[in-house]
């Protein structure tokens, strides 16, 4: 796809990523699901390629590219493991470019480098048991004692959790504030009081490690908020329309996947004595999702150098909107598309041994983390009728 408002950097950076993720990733895609572990080295990898702090100035070990370098990257590794794109993202977009955005000098250069090179691992930690959608009602608990702040309270559904070095982690520095008393934190994985309490089962994005944390008297270090006290409201909505776009990426990857197994079996799977890809209604499925898949991308693609470029994020501008309607649209897309890859398949798509089943185990969370569908649906009515 020729796009005017993509560089050759853009380009040159997707051949790239497309190589390193079809030697280094495609090969062990279906173990790292079957046995639902990352491989150790995978990060440093990652961080010997460049895109790790793909988003992050040089200065901090960065490679100093823009969000749609991101949302390339991770497409391309989403084409050959989405649970790869998803740790990546947590990582990088999450994490990394979260603790960019709203860090201090001091804190950058503190973390940042780690980050970057896939020394350290990083993640976000907002989702509590009872606390998913309406993320404004955490309960974990931050309270100032000295030059510390002592955190208690547990998060789950968090990628990257069990294997994190590095964590901004939200929690109510004032209970009575709402979402005016919220505070976020850089917490190590070594601090006292801070520890995994088990790694999570998923039906897919295997590979990907999910966990619940647990903070029993945390000491985090006064330095260490990120932003100011009780905004972390605006630590949170700052890079949130960047996320969506970020990660509408993963969604486009695993689509494209999707559709090029669909393609190749079609042209191999012989009924009635010729190949089914000379039959209409098969000709049809793949029409049409070759459509929504490039439909997608130009928007996503657009909506990331929207996002980059607008002078601020959140409620009440146009790119909240669209960012939110980027990931809408490609997160139910790539759904649809991986179910319609198991249904050329036939039986065989329903079988283990065929990576079209596990493109549609990964994509059904496309439409459940970081704001479901209904919520994404949400934010874009109320801007509509908002600026209506």
């Amino acid at each position: 796809m020729d796009l005017n408002f993509m560089e050759e950097e853009h380009y040159l950076l997707r051949e790239s990523v497309r190589k390193f993720a079809d030697n280094e990733i495609a090969p062990l895609a279906e173990e790292i699901d079957r046995a639902d572990e990352m491989p150790e080295d995978l990060f440093a990898k990652m961080g010997r390629l460049g895109i790790l702090g793909i988003t992050i100035p040089e200065e901090f070990g960065g490679a100093g590219f823009d969000l749609l370098a991101g949302v390339i990257a991770g497409e391309e590794l989403a084409r050959v493991s989405p649970a790869v794109s998803l740790s990546y993202g947590a990582h990088s977009n999450l994490c990394a470019h979260n603790l960019y955005r709203n860090g201090t000098a001091e804190q950058r250069s503190k973390y940042l480098p780690s980050l970057c090179t896939g020394e350290h691992i990083g993640a976000l930690a907002l989702t509590e048991p009872d606390a998913g959608s309406d993320a404004v009602s955490i309960r974990t608990r931050a309270v100032k004692k000295g030059n510390e702040y002592i955190l208690n309270g547990s998060k789950t559904f968090i990628t990257n959790g069990p294997i994190a070095n590095t964590l901004i982690v939200y929690a109510k520095t004032d209970p009575q504030g709402g979402a005016k008393g919220i505070s976020a934190f850089i917490v190590e994985r070594d601090f006292p009081g801070f520890a995994v309490a088990r790694k999570l089962e998923k039906m897919g994005m295997r590979g990907s490690p999910t966990g619940e944390l647990f903070f029993e008297d945390c000491r985090v270090p006064a330095e260490n908020l990120l932003g100011k006290e009780h905004l972390g409201i605006d630590v949170m909505m700052s890079g949130l329309d960047m996320e969506r776009a970020f990660f509408s990426g993963l969604a486009l990857g695993l689509a494209q996947a999707a559709f090029e197994h669909s393609v190749k079996y079609a042209k191999e799977r012989v009924q009635f004595g010729r190949p089914i890809a000379s039959f209409q209604l098969i000709q049809a499925k793949l029409a049409d999702m070759y459509t929504q898949i490039e439909a997608a991308r130009l928007y996503c693609y657009q909506v990331a150098r929207a996002a980059q470029s607008a002078e601020r994020g959140g409620k009440g501008t146009t790119i909240h909107k669209r960012a939110a309607s980027a990931l809408l649209f490609t997160a139910e897309m790539c759904n649809w598309v991986a179910s319609e890859a198991v249904q050329i398949h036939g039986g065989y798509g329903y079988m283990l041994e065929y990576p079209v089943q596990r493109l549609m185990r990964d994509a059904k969370l496309m439409t459940i983390g970081a704001g479901t569908s209904e919520i994404r649906r949400l934010v874009i009515a109320r801007e509509i009728l908002s600026q209506a």
